[in-house]
């Protein structure tokens, strides 16, 4: 596998994929790389009799459908490129998948997120992959030293947590296991950008780095509506025009950077106080780079290096990129040429 990597993947360089387990995050992996050109084959592995099986290919392949008519609508696929990639999809059950399994270059687990389900998932999947073949679990929770064990050669192995819709939603997070070889984790990463999406590499803990983040924002805002400070719809409106913009463009820690760690220290010590003393307590990081003056752009340093970098430009660019949201949101402020009232 070594080298295979080192220029950029076509499809007909990937191979085949294979997506076991037929709920909506395998059917989201099938678009996904079906409509670049890739075959893909949706795999059913819980034992179903004809009837019920019949039902869920049906229903399976008319989502798929739907969701790529969906893609056309929207303008961001042509409509004899989605016809080409639902042919590009195939179903198979458990009795009929020994063939596409042994041929794939790549299969994602995606069976229900118990160790059991996941034990006779990759069980089925070790009995049929070619023993060069490139196993990864899709699961948001589990650690992959829990899983590892449970596949025939180790170290093809990690977790792709894959963010719902699969087919837009460009990053993936991969987490290898601690005996996952390197190449295969450059390999999956090559293959997934050529497939438009954007993987990144974690450290193999509880909740990789969304769920986790998105679990603390989640509560808080619940805890926000439960306190009666505001109401859902004033909570999510300021998520939608305010959190999510900003954190769009920049990400958190950049955003830390940009308008100073201390007010984020000083922040989390008044909320402390004020709310919960474990809930907002600064990290030890933040509490360090305020007494390492690196409190971020006018300091030349955060939790990014500024050293070399021309402050009004990045600003300008960064600002650039945010008008250029808010257009796209219809967002823009009153005082943009053309929009101010009669």
């Amino acid at each position: 596998m070594a080298g295979e990597h080192s220029a950029p993947l076509s499809p007909a360089t990937i191979g085949s994929v294979a997506a076991v387990g037929a709920g909506r995050m395998g059917r989201g992996i099938a678009i996904a790389f079906a409509a670049i050109g890739v075959p893909v084959t949706l795999v059913d592995a819980k034992p179903r009799n004809a009837d019920a099986l019949d039902t869920l290919r049906t229903a399976a392949m008319a989502e798929i459908e739907a969701d790529l008519a969906f893609l056309v609508a929207l303008g961001l696929i042509d409509r004899a490129g989605a016809e080409g990639a639902l042919e590009r999809v195939a179903f198979a059950g458990r009795d009929t998948a020994a063939e596409a399994l042994s041929g794939a270059s790549i299969v994602f687990e995606g069976v229900p997120e118990t160790l059991e389900a996941k034990r006779e998932g990759f069980a089925f999947i070790c009995a049929h992959a070619a023993p060069d073949c490139i196993i990864a679990s899709t699961t948001s929770t589990i650690d992959p030293e829990d899983l590892v064990g449970m596949v025939e050669g180790p170290e093809r192995f990690l977790n792709a947590h894959w963010l719902n819709p699969a087919y837009l939603m460009p990053l993936v997070e991969l987490a290898p296991s601690s005996v996952t070889d390197p190449e295969v984790v450059a390999r999956l990463k090559a293959v997934l950008s050529a497939a438009g999406k954007v993987p990144i590499v974690c450290r193999n803990a509880p909740g990789y780095i969304v769920p986790r983040i998105q679990a603390l924002a989640m509560n808080e805002a619940a805890r926000i509506v439960e306190e009666g400070i505001a109401s859902a719809e004033d909570v999510d409106l300021a998520v939608r025009t305010g959190f999510g913009l900003r954190f769009a463009v920049l990400g958190l820690l950049e955003f830390i950077d940009w308008g100073g760690g201390d007010i984020l220290f000083h922040a989390s010590n008044y909320l402390s106080e004020k709310v919960d003393a474990q809930r907002f307590a600064a990290p030890e990081i933040v509490s360090r780079n305020m007494a390492e003056e690196r409190r971020g752009l006018r300091d030349g340093a955060g939790f990014y290096d500024y050293a070399g970098v021309n402050a009004e430009v990045y600003r300008a660019g960064r600002l650039g990129d945010f008008a250029a949201l808010l257009r796209l949101r219809g967002l823009v402020p009153p005082f943009v040429h053309g929009t101010l009232p009669a």
